[in-house]
């Protein structure tokens, strides 16, 4: 059965499963924050997006959640972590929603949260995939060791069969 799902899986990326585009994209999105690169940040984040959502505090517009995500992206006030674990395609085919665990730790006194996120992603008319709405989906919470290693552990770089 394993080899079957991995099978599906593969063969669903290299059809270009809208899922799957997704996943890869949210994966880029997270890479562009490990590599401190603002510029393939700002690449992933639709013109008009808002961040924050579900929060007190929103932030509209690409150039104003770059700024505010600066310390992020540099990793100066946040090393900031994540990975999707599901994927959701609205029936536009135009839609998704993207969701995982996400890894917080403070540079100054090394603390480590973890926390789920929400985004919704729109395809947009260049047939690029970029994030329109974003925000955590509960409250950060402390990491002990095991939670950081599990963590770790549920990363998938490939589009798994069941998203």
């Amino acid at each position: 059965m394993f080899v079957a799902s991995a099978a599906w899986a593969q063969a669903s990326a290299d059809k270009g499963d809208p899922r799957c585009e997704v996943w890869k994209r949210e994966l880029g999105f997270a890479r562009s924050v490990a590599d401190h690169d603002a510029g393939a940040f700002a690449e992933h984040v639709d013109a008009s997006a808002v961040f924050g959502v579900g929060g007190p505090r929103r932030t509209r517009g690409r150039e104003a959640i770059v700024a505010e995500w600066k310390g992020i992206i540099d990793g100066s006030a946040l090393e900031l972590r994540w990975y999707p674990d599901q994927v959701s395609l609205a029936p536009d085919g135009r839609t998704a929603h993207s969701s995982g665990p996400g890894l917080y730790r403070d540079p100054k006194d090394g603390g480590v949260r973890l926390r789920r996120f929400g985004s919704v992603w729109q395809r947009g008319g260049d047939g690029a995939w970029r994030v329109v709405f974003d925000g955590g989906v509960q409250p950060p919470r402390p990491a002990n060791a095991a939670a950081v290693q599990a963590f770790e552990a549920g990363r998938r770089d490939q589009c798994p069969a069941e998203i």
